[in-house]
């Protein structure tokens, strides 16, 4: 599997190319404030063809380029029904639910995680390698998890899906947040502080 991520916009958000290697279909996810340059470089770099967006949740900082990417690439945006009301055009838009469908030729499961957002979403994927991904937006950093104090978080919403989500994942699972680098589940189960109490 090829993974492309980089971080754009005020907030340094990633954004994330999935595809089943160089050359072919790719997913995007969270196409955010700014990404245009780099996703079109990392688009002719790699060769690859976008046939969807997805999205973690719809704060702006993730989704603020979504429609315009939608648009430019004749492609859909699939987001919880919980955050498409944070987008301005919802033309576009699927809604995501609790799920597993093929996209790139690449199998995607949906899990909810409300707490940061009402719609927040994982995205956990199988490597054709072995290994084992999962895209958590701004549910799960390396060191840290989401925020709740705005736009509809909600602390003991985002504590339930920490313990039954996220914290059920196996540890050699690599975590792909929405901002900061790369983690795995077994780093932050064990050196987490915030999820030091829910293990």
């Amino acid at each position: 599997m090829l993974v492309v991520g980089f971080a754009t916009g005020t907030y340094r958000a990633n954004c994330y190319l999935l595809a089943e290697g160089p050359g072919k279909d790719c997913v995007i996810i969270d196409p955010g404030e700014g990404v245009t340059e780099a996703l079109d470089q990392a688009l002719r770099t790699h060769d690859l063809n976008p046939v969807g967006i997805l999205a973690t949740h719809g704060h702006f900082d993730h989704v603020s380029c979504a429609t315009m990417v939608a648009e430019a690439h004749g492609v859909g945006i699939r987001i919880h029904p919980g955050d498409a009301g944070l987008l301005e055009d919802q033309s576009r838009v699927t809604p995501l639910t609790d799920e597993v469908f093929e996209l790139a030729g690449l199998e995607i499961t949906v899990e909810a995680v409300p707490g940061h957002t009402p719609g927040s979403v994982l995205f956990r994927l199988d490597s054709q390698e072995g290994g084992r991904l999962v895209l958590t937006g701004d549910t799960l950093f390396a060191g840290s998890v989401g925020r709740t104090d705005r736009d509809g978080g909600d602390a003991g919403s985002l504590e339930r899906s920490l313990r039954s989500t996220v914290l059920a994942l196996p540890d050699d699972t690599v975590v792909l947040p929405g901002h900061g680098p790369a983690t795995s589940i077994g780093r932050e189960r064990a050196a987490n502080p915030f999820l030091a109490t829910l293990s």
